[in-house]
């Protein structure tokens, strides 16, 4: 059964005085508490688990720092080492890395943002695409969607929207503060006339590419899922109509639903 532990939403607005306050108070907590628990902290890791407990620790330590650059120098490196139309730098729930690598995939990186790219690849093989967070909390240059996949005879079900040539995968709009088995099951209830029985889920992945009419540097990002359901299949008429889908048809979807056919297709899923 697939439950999430814990939705994220963005951030409300918040009083710019409070925030100016609370970054006051963050630093002087840094500088008189952050040496007591970092020395606490390496003894501690040391005593438990030994040299592994302390390399555990300061990975910890180094992907927060990360994140804390993320947010520190996002305008900056917004401007340094992505073209315009990128994906910005600047989610506090994600490292530098993780951003570098978003744009990587979309091929949004300057000159500058390319070698530091390759720099890293020299360190570590593929570090940035590796470094891709597909957690990280809500923000507007991702769009979250659910997808729900079901196969027959190696052909996956979809659709055609009504004045549309292209084909759809069925799914919905991710939710905050409801978990994904809910959002998904009441939509293919509303658009499909069946029940998908919630304690069959089974999460397949996280499929992220370009939205194909999204605005640049936005991103499209969809968790699949596959159950059984009770019912017989049929769809609302102002959707569109149901196809079913081969391995051919993959020029026809969204960017996003190509990668969910490549996997399965690389899973012998489909013909």
């Amino acid at each position: 059964m697939i439950l999430k532990k814990q939705v994220y939403k963005v951030d409300k607005k918040v009083n710019p005085l409070i925030g100016i306050l609370l970054f006051l108070i963050s630093i002087l907590l840094f500088i008189f508490t952050l040496p007591i628990g970092f020395l606490y902290g390496i003894f501690h890791g040391l005593l438990k688990k030994g040299i592994v407990g302390l390399g555990e620790y300061l990975l910890k330590i180094a992907i927060s720092i990360d994140q804390l650059g993320n947010v520190g120098m996002q305008h900056l490196l917004n401007v340094l080492w992505i073209k315009k139309g990128g994906y910005k730098f600047g989610n506090r729930d994600e490292t530098i890395s993780s951003a570098l690598g978003r744009n990587n995939q979309l091929g949004t990186l300057t000159k500058f943002g390319g070698a530091i790219d390759k720099l890293l690849d020299f360190l570590d093989k593929n570090h940035s695409l590796n470094s891709i967070d597909y957690y990280i909390e809500p923000s507007d240059e991702i769009l979250d969607q659910l997808v729900w996949i079901h196969i027959v005879d190696q052909k996956l079900l979809a659709y055609r929207p009504k004045g549309k040539t292209g084909f759809m995968l069925p799914g919905a709009k991710k939710e905050p503060k409801v978990s994904d088995a809910m959002t998904l099951s009441e939509k293919i209830k509303e658009g499909w006339n069946i029940a998908l029985d919630i304690s069959s889920f089974i999460y397949i992945g996280i499929f992220e590419a370009r939205g194909d009419s999204a605005a640049p540097g936005i991103l499209v990002r969809k968790t699949a899922y596959s159950s059984q359901y009770k019912g017989e299949i049929s769809i609302d008429p102002e959707l569109g109509e149901i196809v079913w889908l081969k391995y051919r048809d993959r020029k026809n979807i969204p960017e996003a639903d190509k990668l969910i056919l490549d996997f399965l297709k690389d899973s012998d899923l489909l013909s």
